[in-house]
């Protein structure tokens, strides 16, 4: 057997035994799926009213939170101002996850339909259609605004949706949902909070562990597989997206419609340490594991450096 012939087996045997891990895997996921999915319509109790006083974030992860304008305000306006960065993060939940869907259908279109990778690809997507369906429910109840995302922004997600490499769909995905479940870990068992929203984040963060196994296994795989060029585009792309959602976290209209300065709040948010420690608190686990597979190098890094996710 020559040397050419050599590598070629050895290639057609990692590839198999990737394709078999690939399998084991999804089965798993597929078993946690038929245990410990919800319906939110029937799980949580949506006719109760919302209690006095309590809050609709933990105030911590409130972004103003600590901040002179903070300080300022009286406690019914933070309490105001929870409930509506609450929807803000609901609205943005949504628009994540219409994309997320997109790319995890164009993920399995070439794959067999029989696998259980593509099965559970459906099933995240069936959990990912009840989220975005709790999250505009839990919006309509609190009383609030639907809070979209800007046009640009809206429409960058749309131009990336259509060109993302199937790793730069994986670390967006992970992006999305990494940073936004380390929030709702502490927020769902936080008895300041609000019970019907402690009941949303609980039953995302136990789905969302779910989705998060799945994209971290097949990122890791195809940055060891992906061609060069798309190695890099995923690099840079999701630096560039991380700007973006990291942007994106907080609607300013929220401090408009709870009667603060708009750009005095966008100001002390930008300038607050403790926003930033925050951001990059719950992007830890993310980025450590970015770092990791290779996805933090060179004009990535740096784009992701900027985006004030990663110190």
């Amino acid at each position: 057997m020559t040397l050419s012939e050599t590598d070629a087996l050895d290639g057609l045997r990692d590839a198999l035994g990737q394709l078999r891990n690939r399998e084991s895997v999804a089965l798993r996921l597929l078993e946690s799926s038929a245990k410990h999915s919800f319906d939110p319509d029937t799980e949580l109790d949506w006719e109760a009213p919302f209690e006095d006083g309590k809050w609709f974030w933990p105030p911590e992860l409130v972004s103003l939170y600590g901040t002179p304008l903070w300080r300022r305000m009286s406690e019914e306006q933070r309490l105001l101002l929870s409930r509506h960065e609450a929807a803000a993060l609901a609205s943005l939940g949504i628009w994540f996850e219409l994309i997320l869907m997109q790319l995890l259908v164009r993920h399995i279109y070439d794959k067999s339909a029989t696998s259980a990778h593509v099965r559970y690809a459906l099933t995240e997507i069936e959990d990912e259609c009840r989220h975005s369906k709790m999250f505009a429910r839990v919006i309509a109840h609190s009383g609030t605004p639907w809070y979209p995302v800007s046009r640009v922004h809206h429409n960058l997600g749309r131009l990336f949706k259509t060109i993302s490499t199937t790793p730069g769909s994986f670390t967006a995905t992970l992006l999305g949902e990494e940073v936004l479940d380390w929030m709702q870990r502490l927020t769902f068992p936080d008895e300041r909070v609000q019970p019907l929203i402690r009941g949303v984040t609980r039953i995302h963060v136990i789905e969302e562990s779910r989705h998060v196994r799945y994209a971290r296994e097949e990122l890791r795989r195809q940055m060891m597989t992906a061609p060069r060029w798309s190695q890099e585009f995923t690099r840079v792309s999701s630096g560039e997206f991380a700007r973006v959602f990291s942007v994106a976290f907080v609607n300013p209209e929220v401090y408009t419609n709870v009667g603060l300065d708009r750009r005095e709040a966008v100001a002390q948010v930008r300038a607050s340490a403790h926003r930033r420690e925050v951001m990059q608190q719950g992007a830890k686990k993310l980025t450590d594991f970015l770092d990791d597979i290779g996805v933090l190098r060179g004009a990535g890094r740096r784009l992701w450096r900027s985006s004030g996710l990663l110190a």
